[in-house]
């Protein structure tokens, strides 16, 4: 992914709500699953880190990536960003 595709999807997720909460349990088979049944109907997923989770956001976001095959957008802070394209009808076209 190149920096200005980064930057377009930065763009697109300023608007966006975290849809899902990494809470004390860390990040849990069952969490990484319905993260991963999310990108059935969202290309771009923003989750929020909460401050009891004693993991570090951005080994998180490595790690959900890797198991539901997406790509970290960015880490900011508590939160962070996942993309990943619909293999059948891309709704995000991404810049050249």
């Amino acid at each position: 992914m190149t920096s200005k595709q980064r930057a377009y999807l930065k763009s697109l997720a300023s608007n966006l709500n975290p849809i899902f909460q990494v809470g004390k349990a860390s990040l849990t088979p069952e969490l990484t699953e319905a993260i991963g049944e999310a990108f059935h109907t969202n290309e771009l997923i923003k989750v929020a880190v909460l401050k009891n989770c004693a993991d570090a956001p951005g080994e998180i976001a490595q790690m959900v990536a890797e198991r539901t095959h997406s790509q970290v957008v960015q880490v900011i802070g508590k939160r962070f960003i996942l993309y990943k394209p619909d293999r059948d009808k891309p709704k995000i076209v991404l810049p050249g």
